[in-house]
């Protein structure tokens, strides 16, 4: 059987003037609207496709593909409210509802919000929830120092900015360890500084250690190798030029500098560096 509100792979199993149908179990057929059929698809082949309801709830296909699926969180825009929620865009002609009792707030009309993808055990349709707690943190957070992860921001604290974890827990990346404009619906590469005894997850956006300074090492040379072998930066230039430039502290600029510096791939000047070729 297809998933509602997740990609699938159907096969054709017959075509009609206004599109084909897909197989689904042994038994039921799922139309894909002729627009979506790709030219010369043929009974017996098979199409990657995203399997919804249309605006009669109807189970379709479609090859367009929504800004998330069941199972994934996004930040969405409202684009309507009315007496049973909110009508949020998520990159489909019918809009997906958040329900009002799944609403933390009173969602407000062309307001972004990060929302959760699910299928509603009641009705069976697709629909959205804020209550993002519901749906984190129910898996043990089995993460090593410095593991690569895909974050994406939700709301920004005193603290600093919340995140989401591989869609799976909630974490943290603190103001002081930001060097680069963040919003919340940003999707972003982290990597995991710690799990904290008390389950919470502390996030940087650059790679600990001798990794961070080697990565930031590699993109100085190529920097140097775009501006013919020389940057208007050295150990002494102000720490928001270098920020600016590199997205970086003061403090690893040095550091990245002087390992090249030690292997002799660049001279530190008075008012900048060179790549020594």
């Amino acid at each position: 059987m297809a998933q509602i509100g997740k990609y699938n792979t159907l096969e054709i199993v017959r075509k009609v003037d206004f599109g084909v149908y897909l197989k689904d179990g042994d038994t039921n057929e799922i139309l894909l609207p002729g627009r979506y059929v790709p030219e010369s698809a043929q009974p017996g082949d098979t199409v990657d496709v995203f399997v919804c309801f249309d605006s009669e709830d109807r189970i379709i296909a479609t090859t367009e593909r929504p800004y998330a699926q069941v199972g994934e969180f996004a930040c969405l825009k409202v684009k309507a409210v009315n007496r049973v929620g909110a009508f949020l865009d998520w990159g489909l002609p019918k809009d997906i509802l958040v329900p009002f009792r799944e609403q933390r707030t009173p969602m407000k009309e062309g307001g972004f919000y990060v929302v959760y993808i699910y299928v509603d055990d009641e009705s069976g349709r697709i629909a959205a929830s804020a209550k993002l707690e519901k749906y984190l943190d129910n898996v043990p957070a089995e993460y090593e120092p410095n593991q690569c992860v895909d974050v994406l921001v939700t709301q920004r604290t005193d603290l600093g900015y919340k995140v989401i974890v591989d869609n799976l827990h909630s974490g943290m990346i603190y103001h002081n360890e930001i060097f680069a404009d963040v919003r919340k619906g940003d999707r972003l590469k982290g990597y995991i500084k710690q799990v904290r005894s008390d389950r919470k997850i502390d996030v940087s956006l650059q790679p600990l250690g001798y990794e961070k300074i080697e990565a930031l090492s590699l993109r100085i040379l190529e920097e140097l190798k775009d501006n013919d072998n020389y940057l208007p930066l050295s150990d002494k230039s102000p720490a928001d030029a270098v920020y600016a430039y590199f997205s970086c502290s003061k403090k690893n600029f040095k550091k990245a500098i002087g390992a090249l510096y030690k292997k002799q791939q660049i001279l530190i000047l008075e008012n900048g560096i060179r790549a020594i070729v």
